[in-house]
């Protein structure tokens, strides 16, 4: 490779970089919602065999609920900020953005329900 090439690519890389690794933090919990977050990776077993539960509660709980995914490995400092060492982890907040209860590993999707049900009776 040619040195100018080498700078260009330097120059780039300094370019790039600083703005890769930065992000605001998710929006979640959402507040004025009740909001499920399931804390994973997309090459994990068990996460990938919840993939498909969230994409339905997605869709099933649209507009009373919040289902949302994250991928830790792809965003690591979420995992520091929602305090999770091992996955999956699932984490259900009240319409408040309140805390109410976690879980660690698979969670079939007739309790995940019952939680949101829950929740959303709530006042």
């Amino acid at each position: 490779m040619k040195t100018s090439s080498r700078i260009m690519l330097l120059l780039a890389i300094m370019i790039v970089l600083p703005f890769s690794g930065s992000r605001a933090a998710l929006p979640v919990p959402m507040f004025g919602t009740v909001t499920m977050v399931d804390l994973g990776a997309k090459s994990c077993i068990p996460c990938k065999a919840m993939a498909p539960i969230l994409k339905d509660l997605e869709q099933e709980y649209k507009g009373r609920a919040a289902v949302v995914f994250i991928d830790i490995w792809e965003h690591p400092e979420e995992a520091k900020r929602f305090k999770v060492s091992i996955i999956p982890t699932q984490i259900f907040y009240d319409r408040n953005g309140r805390e109410v209860t976690r879980h660690v590993g698979f969670l079939e999707k007739k309790l995940i329900v019952e939680q949101l049900e829950a929740l959303i009776r709530e006042k």
